[in-house]
Formats: structure tokens, sequence, C-alpha cells
């Protein structure tokens, strides 16, 4: 066998997997991001925050994993030193709204657990895009300071590296604001959700006892309520992976239901946006 076939086959397995990951990124996210816009059901509070994490994993997708994949294929950055920064740049700026956004669902999640009253009076889908966008705002704002103010580019050159350097009080600023802050609120609020759940369903099994009558209506809430609880706790340890809220989305039937809907062009009739995508049914 000629070594340079081989040679030629390896490298274009080596791009291949990447594209395919790259382009499963990026159709996975606009399916999330096309969903919760058009239909009408899904514009509540902790969709569009669903929706906020489609699109920073839209901006990964797009701009970072094929040059970053590049780069480790090449052992060599040859996108030029203006890609470089755009790189970091959004590679920053959509790792702080993630993190960022997944402390706002953990925030979401509690108040609408401990005060529901005061959540669904309160808390709109107005309100929850108004802290998005300063969300996007805040990080945009802080990471153009930290890499273009406070920050100083490598040279790019071959074999080289595409690097930012910041020094020691930014770099420990950083590690506060974009990880220790927003996960240690995530620890303590889904901390205060496993034992608000717990009470909950320990109120519906007393419940059971007391009225045999209902006994059946009630083991199926009881399971309703610890598999909501089992979600809560496995999907946003999911979202620290990549395509995080393709996954995320994955775990919600109406998810599924409206990807259906897309790939069986129902979405093209006009009345699509006002579809039901929550019921069971098909």
């Amino acid at each position: 066998m000629n070594p340079t076939a081989v040679n030629q086959t390896d490298v274009c397995q080596e791009y291949w997997c990447p594209a395919v990951v790259s382009l499963l990124t990026v159709c996975g996210n606009l399916l999330v991001i096309f969903s919760v816009s058009h239909f009408k059901q899904l514009h509540t509070p902790a969709n569009i925050l669903i929706l906020s994490l489609a699109v920073s994993d839209l901006l990964v997708g797009v701009f970072v994993m094929p040059h970053y994949l590049s780069w480790l294929i090449e052992s060599c950055w040859t996108s030029g030193p203006v890609m470089c920064s755009v790189f970091n740049f959004v590679t920053f700026q959509a790792t702080s709204v993630s993190v960022h956004t997944v402390a706002l669902i953990a925030v979401d999640r509690f108040l609408a657990l401990s005060s529901p009253f005061l959540y669904s009076e309160k808390i709109s889908p107005t309100v929850i895009c108004i802290a998005t966008l300063f969300n996007w705002l805040f990080s945009l704002i802080y990471n153009f300071i930290l890499l273009f103010v406070n920050g100083n580019f490598t040279d790019v050159m071959c074999p080289g590296e595409c690097l930012y350097i910041v020094d020691e009080v930014s770099s420990l600023i950083d590690l506060l604001i974009v990880f220790l802050i927003p996960c240690t609120l995530i620890i303590i609020l889904y901390t205060h959700v496993f034992v608000i759940a717990k009470r909950h369903a320990t109120a519906i099994r007393a419940l059971q006892v007391h009225n045999s009558t209902e006994s059946s209506k009630n083991r199926v809430s009881d399971k309703s309520e610890d598999d909501s609880f089992s979600n809560v706790i496995n999907s946003d340890l999911i979202l620290f992976y990549p395509n995080q809220s393709t996954i995320y989305a994955l775990l919600y039937p109406w998810f599924k239901k409206s990807v259906k809907i897309i790939l069986t062009l129902k979405v093209l009739n006009t009345d699509s946006p006002l579809m039901d995508v929550l019921s069971l049914s098909s």
C-alpha cells in the first residue's frame, strides 16, 4: 500500500471527525433556537434561558470548534492573529455566558419551587429576557476589558501558539467571576432545591397514606416529583459539557416533539407557531 495514500486517509479522518462534531453542534443548537423562538408555548422564562445557552453553544460550534480542532490537528495556529483574537474572545464570551446562564437557571428553579406564587407574579419572560441581555452585555464588556485592555496576545508563528497573557490579579478576578462565585451559587441553590423537592415528596407520600382513594393518582404525582428533581440535577451536571443546551433540551418532551414537527415540515403551516408541543400526544 502506498504510504502517501495512507497518510492522506489519516488526514481526512482527522478532519472528518472534527467537522462532524462541529456540524452536529451547530445543527443541534439551531434546532433548540428555532424551537424556542418559533413555538408560542415555549416562550417561558426557563426556556428563554435554554435559548441563551443554545446561542452561546452555537458560537462555539461556528467560531471556536473548527479553529481549535484544526489547531490540535496541525499542531500550529494557521488562521492568523486576527482570528486568534476572535477565537479567544468568543471562547471567553461563550464560557462566561454559559456558566452565568446555568446560575440563572438555578435561581429560576429555586424561586419557582420555593415561592411559586411570587414566581408566577414577578418572573415573566420579559424579566428573564432583561436578565439574559444583561448577562450577555456584562460578559461582553468584561471579556473585552480582560483580553484587550489588561491582556496581551503572543505573536502567532508556526509552530506557535494562539495565547493571551493577563496579570495575576486579573486571573484571580476572572476565576472568581466566571467560576467560583457562580458555581458556589449553583451548589447552594440546588442544595435548597433538593431539600424542598424531598419535602414535597414526603408530603405527597403522607397524602397517599391518608387518602387511599387517591393513591393511584398520588403515586403518579410522587413519581413525577422525583423524576422532575432527577432531571434538574442530571441536566445541570450535563451543562458543563460541550453542546450543553441540546443535551439539556433532549431531556424535555417538548423538544422531541418540536423537532418532529420541524423535520416533518409541519412547521411550514401558517398556524405552526400555535401548535401544541407540550402535550404528550402526537
